[in-house]
């Protein structure tokens, strides 16, 4: 019984965590229908490990820490290294 309440509680924190300001990666026709304002600034990550979704979960968090809602994947390099830029929009 206490291992289903402390299961419970972990999965509401992390989904109340991450849900809260999660910066969405979008395309620009997306951008465009959703009529998103340009915040004219860049983010950008890389190095040598790493995956799509931990590319995506870093993206979405210097897109937060700037105040975007929305961010767009303008610039995707990858080879032994990576490098991603994005564009961010409110």
């Amino acid at each position: 019984m206490k291992t289903k309440l402390i299961f419970a509680v972990l999965s509401l924190a992390s989904v109340v965590s991450f849900g809260a300001s999660a910066a969405s990666l979008v395309t620009n026709t997306q951008a465009q229908k959703m009529n998103l304002q340009p915040m004219n600034q860049t983010i950008s990550v890389s190095g040598r490990e790493g995956d799509q979704t931990n590319i995506r979960e870093v993206l979405s968090q210097k897109a937060d820490a700037q105040g975007a809602s929305h961010y767009r994947v303008i610039e995707n390099n990858q080879d032994d290294t990576y490098h991603v830029t994005a564009e961010l929009y409110k």
